[in-house]
């Protein structure tokens, strides 16, 4: 924490505006895949035969993007909605359009990688997307070093440590390279869209202002310095007087300005 009233360089309303957002956001993505799950029951989960992921098929290539949508059961959905919104939210309250991005790399990473390397299955399912949020909230306070963000991805790995074990091999109807790939998806856009903090900046900053003018630090200094001296000013005293102040003690256009001043020029 920054200063009086602010999270981390930002004020708690700021916070609170973003943390609003992000609970809206999910709210309306968890109503998206119950409907769609009304739908698809209704239809004898004809959707997620229809637009789930076939691995090596180039014409479901594109189902990526739909299968986070779809389920295959009632038990499958309901499995994924709590995790689904917790950790989207944890992924979002920092800015929703970042997590926008944070959300693209994860499902391009789940679905590729099931779409290359799964076997012959449809498959369909949210939890890429668990599994990737999961992976992001724990990784993006190291990331952007941020201690509440440290604290929090601590807590989310401690209580939900047993999603590791449907990410391992062997588990039955289910898509463990989905959710490996998932994880790491959410690992690399936790680092793709890493704040990278106003001491960077501030270093980059002073690195830039080093190098004006070229040459050394006390020779660029006092080149910048008679650069500005030289700059066009307003017309008048005002103008002259700035030149004047901008220039170095004992150097000729010092002693130049001093002759005139004398004369009343």
């Amino acid at each position: 924490m920054s200063g009086e009233g602010s999270w981390d360089g930002r004020s708690a309303e700021e916070v609170l505006y973003e943390a609003r957002k992000a609970l809206y956001v999910m709210v309306g993505f968890i109503a998206v895949i119950w409907a769609a799950q009304v739908v698809n029951s209704a239809l004898s989960y004809r959707l997620s035969n229809h637009f789930g992921i076939v691995p090596r098929d180039v014409g479901h290539l594109g189902d990526i993007f739909s299968a986070p949508f779809l389920h295959y059961s009632w038990q499958h959905i309901e499995s994924n909605s709590g995790p689904l919104f917790v950790f989207g939210f944890l992924a979002a309250y920092r800015g929703v359009r970042k997590f926008l991005m944070v959300t693209l790399v994860i499902v391009c990473s789940s679905g590729l990688m099931v779409w290359f390397a799964q076997g012959n299955s449809n498959t369909v399912g949210a939890s890429g997307l668990v599994y990737g949020y999961f992976a992001y909230v724990v990784v993006k306070g190291l990331f952007d070093r941020h201690l509440v963000d440290v604290l929090i991805g601590c807590v989310m790995a401690l209580s939900y440590a047993y999603l590791l074990t449907a990410a391992l091999p062997g588990v039955p109807h289910v898509s463990w390279l989905g959710h490996l790939g998932g994880a790491i998806g959410g690992v690399l856009a936790g680092w793709l869209l890493r704040e990278r903090g106003a001491a960077a900046l501030g270093a980059r900053e002073d690195r830039e202002l080093a190098g004006v003018g070229g040459g050394g630090a006390g020779g660029g200094a006092e080149k910048a310095l008679g650069d500005t001296a030289v700059l066009p000013t307003p017309k008048g005293d005002g103008g002259r007087k700035s030149a004047k102040s901008g220039s170095l003690p004992g150097s000729p256009r010092s002693d130049l300005f001093k002759e005139l001043d004398d004369l009343g020029l």
